[in-house]
């Protein structure tokens, strides 16, 4: 589902999953790739640590090689950010 021109997230050397930021075409911001970052690191085994690794990269660098084991890609132009893992705060109120 991610266009070429969405940006693909991993944590650098550290088993865990990766995040898709769908930029609808925008200009990626840079609170916008620390919060994605900051995401996908929450989402490895790197949870507990601070100053975690997170590679990214446009999804059109992302490829996966033919017969590699599931969850297995090649990456190039990537760029590396170093976040705490969180998630998001909400913005949105409960109603009660």
């Amino acid at each position: 589902m991610a266009g070429s021109r969405d940006y693909w997230f991993h944590t650098k050397d550290i088993h865990g999953t990766h995040v898709i930021l769908f930029t609808e075409g925008r200009e990626l911001t840079e609170t916008a790739i620390f919060d994605a970052a900051a995401i996908a690191a929450y989402h490895s085994k790197g949870r507990a640590s601070e100053n975690v690794p997170v590679d990214y990269t446009q999804v059109k660098y992302v490829k996966k090689p033919a017969g590699a084991k599931p969850g297995m890609v090649i990456f190039t132009n990537n760029r590396t950010v170093y976040v705490t893992p969180k998630l998001p705060v909400s913005t949105e109120s409960s109603s009660q």
